[in-house]
């Protein structure tokens, strides 16, 4: 399967760089997969596609700060992107050892040993390279790592929004950047199909009945990362890590078992579905990381329906919603949302694919 299948010419205008004032504002574009018919609403209409016993399923990371600026020993400036955090390498240690993979942008590549300021009360060493740009650093904090993390590092939003720097703006990404449900630290990019929810929607949609599973997916590295094989079954994807408890699990058997709909919000979150269900369509609750890559050729197991963002061409996320909805019908939908005016990416509007 060809890569250049999933290509399309996106018009720039129509990346989003800010949110809308209120979330559940943003367009919805409704796709259902057997007529091909769409129909254009607002997100906060959703509810009226949900039946009473149909359960949503929605990822509740939390993105933190993972751009952090810093100093070499030499005195040279170096950007660090956090990417995942890894297991404490000392029994003792309780867990508490703040060692992460994390992706480097330097002039000059890292020793072992070197050590990075990032203000008087972060640093970080060295203490393993790694390849691609890759290396471990062992962080040490005067303090609660995280609520330092919180002050000095910056949200680390998708290279196509170009607007970084600016004071207020970042303001706007520390609260926008987050759902409202986020609560899970972990993701360096936010599960944006989320990012359409209210508080207010999300108390209609439980009043109609419908059931609200939540699962934790850290997004990572591998949201940004383009295909770059020409052959789509060439590409590996990154590792994320999900965690489905037994109560989450509980509320999608039943629905299962009561022939009610799966709605997964966000690839991610269907891609974690995906990796741990078992015979007969049932949820395993889980704890590890999935690299499962769909494209299109891929036979769901569990979801039934996919509330998603409009996605980059020649991306992983396109290749889902493409295996999901098939790729003609998903090309038609994007040509007539290009057309339609829709915003694009993470702080675009969203879809909804029956």
């Amino acid at each position: 399967m060809r890569l250049e299948e999933f290509d399309y010419m996106l018009p720039e205008g129509l990346i989003s760089q800010y949110p809308m004032a209120k979330r559940d504002d943003s367009r919805l574009l409704i796709v259902n997969r057997q007529d091909g018919r769409i129909e254009h609403r607002a997100f906060s209409d959703i509810s009226y596609f949900m039946e009473t016993g149909d359960v949503l399923v929605i990822n509740d990371t939390r993105v933190i700060p993972a751009r952090l600026f810093g100093k070499k020993e030499t005195g040279g400036r170096i950007e660090i992107l956090i990417l995942r955090q890894l297991k404490p390498t000392e029994p003792e240690s309780n867990g508490k050892l703040n060692i992460w993979e994390c992706l480097i942008k330097s002039s000059k590549r890292l020793k072992e040993g070197s050590r990075i300021s990032f203000n008087e009360y972060l640093e970080g060493e060295v203490i393993e390279k790694g390849s691609n740009g890759k290396c471990i650093l062992q962080f040490h904090s005067k303090g609660d790592f995280h609520k330092i993390l919180d002050k000095v590092g910056r949200m680390p939003l998708p290279p196509y929004i170009k607007r970084d720097g600016e004071l207020k703006d970042g303001q706007i990404d520390i609260e926008r950047y987050q759902t409202v449900f986020a609560r899970n630290k972990g993701a360096i990019a936010a599960p944006t199909a989320g990012l359409h929810f209210t508080e207010g929607l999300l108390s209609k949609i439980q009043e109609k009945g419908v059931k609200i599973a939540y699962i934790t997916v850290h997004i990572g590295m591998g949201t940004f990362m383009p295909v770059r094989a020409e052959k789509v079954e060439d590409h590996v994807l990154e590792a994320e890590y999900f965690e489905i408890k037994q109560d989450a699990a509980s509320l999608i058997n039943t629905a299962v078992t009561n022939d009610k709909r799966i709605i997964a919000v966000g690839t991610s979150v269907t891609r974690a579905l995906e990796s741990a269900v078992v015979e007969n369509r049932i949820i395993k609750p889980a704890t590890k990381y999935t690299s499962l890559f769909i494209y299109p050729g891929y036979q769901f197991k569990i979801v039934d329906t996919l509330v998603t963002n409009f996605h980059l061409p020649k991306s992983t996320p396109l290749l889902l919603v493409s295996a999901f909805a098939g790729n003609t019908l998903i090309a038609d939908v994007y040509k007539k949302a290009i057309e339609a005016g829709y915003r694009f990416l993470s702080y675009g509007d969203g879809m909804m694919i029956l």
